[in-house]
């Protein structure tokens, strides 16, 4: 339980711990009602704005059929940021999949890796 008796929730990914500070952001996965589903991805947060979003960018191999070889590649992913979880640009950040908050933003940050 948080502070003053407010509701925090397990949000069913295992590893990962409940923040121990409260927020009342209502896109909060832990004290509000948003809820996670589908994938779950990890990735460096980039970019840290002020309206509680920030950009992650996640590097991952494609194979090259024609060359027979793997490339690098990278793409970017905007993602609601909740106050109550102490993230700072440069941090390995994991993320899971919500429904769309904004126009570009359909990821939350559920924890520090």
């Amino acid at each position: 339980m948080g502070k003053k008796g407010a509701l925090v929730k397990s949000i069913g990914i295992e590893g990962i711990n409940v923040p121990e500070k409260t927020c009342e952001d209502e896109n909060c996965p832990f004290h509000g009602s948003l809820r996670v589903r589908g994938i779950i991805i990890e990735g460096k947060l980039i970019k840290y704005r002020a309206q509680k979003s920030g950009v992650v960018e996640r590097e991952y191999l494609s194979y090259d059929a024609k060359f027979k070889r793997y490339e690098r590649r990278r793409s970017r992913i905007h993602v609601h940021i909740p106050p109550c979880l102490d993230v700072k640009e440069g941090d390995n950040v994991l993320i899971a999949e919500s429904r769309p908050i904004a126009k570009s933003i359909s990821f939350v940050v559920v924890g520090k890796r």
